[in-house]
């Protein structure tokens, strides 16, 4: 009988790991996340999309995908976090696809059980969230955390999603390849909720890890791009088609007892 993540079983979900210098800590990274999805029998393949790291990040990806199932997308520098993802998904051979940090700031026991609730609520969007009873930022500072908050609070307009500006979720394939991504920026999973028409959104909580090691990739000028992309959306929802009416929920589901 195949494991579930052997070649001959097809993969149910993908998950898109965009990297910049994440050399120290992706091969930990892809182990952890195979074993959870092999723990709890999901079939998972996963794409690493390089932006050509000076530290040989994307030649440890390659090094990887002889282990793992496992693809590599070589880009020729920083081209900006939501044109990764999206040659991500171009690359994906599941019909569920996900997004992922590679700095453990996205615990990989999660990524199956995002996929059981995709599954268990026929969901089209699961978010990951810290902004829903039972997710947190436990580390930290306050200023940040008051600006995340903000950030999220300024897109209530667009999305039921109470975390609209994370960076872990989970989306239909066919969705997210067939909508028109017009901000190459962070805040990616918010445009795709929105432009895409997505109907049922779902949110699980989920502690987020601050980075412990490198530098966040929060920045002024990624800020900047928020604003700038949230000025698009709106402008989107006021001279667009009237949007179609969302179902939204939120779901924390239980670990499954250990065998």
């Amino acid at each position: 009988m195949p494991r579930v993540n052997d070649t001959a079983v097809a993969p149910v979900l993908t998950m898109v790991v965009p990297t910049y210098n994440e050399r120290d800590r992706l091969e930990e990274l892809v182990t952890a996340v195979f074993a959870a999805a092999e723990a709890r029998g999901v079939a998972l393949e996963m794409v690493i999309v390089d932006d050509n790291s000076p530290d040989g990040t994307g030649e440890l990806a390659d090094a990887l995908a002889l282990r793992f199932r496992l693809k590599v997308v070589h880009r020729a520098g920083k081209l900006g976090l939501g044109t990764a993802v999206v040659e991500g998904f171009a690359a994906a051979s599941a019909d569920i696809v996900g997004v992922m940090d590679a700095d453990f700031s996205h615990p990989p026991a999660l990524v199956p059980q995002l996929f059981e609730a995709f599954v268990a609520t026929q969901a089209d969007v699961v978010v990951g969230s810290r902004y829903i009873p039972g997710g947190s930022t436990p580390d930290w500072p306050w200023r940040r955390r008051l600006l995340s908050r903000v950030a999220c609070v300024l897109a209530y307009g667009l999305s039921p999603i109470h975390d609209a500006t994370s960076g872990f979720f989970l989306i239909r394939k066919a969705i997210a390849r067939g909508t028109e991504i017009k901000a190459g920026g962070f805040k990616i999973c918010l445009e795709l909720v929105v432009r895409s028409g997505a109907a049922r959104l779902v949110e699980v909580p989920f502690q987020f890890d601050d980075r412990e090691l490198g530098d966040s990739k929060m920045s002024m000028r990624e800020a900047a791009g928020y604003l700038f992309q949230l000025r698009d959306l709106y402008w989107l929802r006021v001279t667009g088609p009237r949007p179609s009416a969302r179902e939204y929920s939120q779901v924390k589901l239980p670990p499954r007892a250990r065998a």
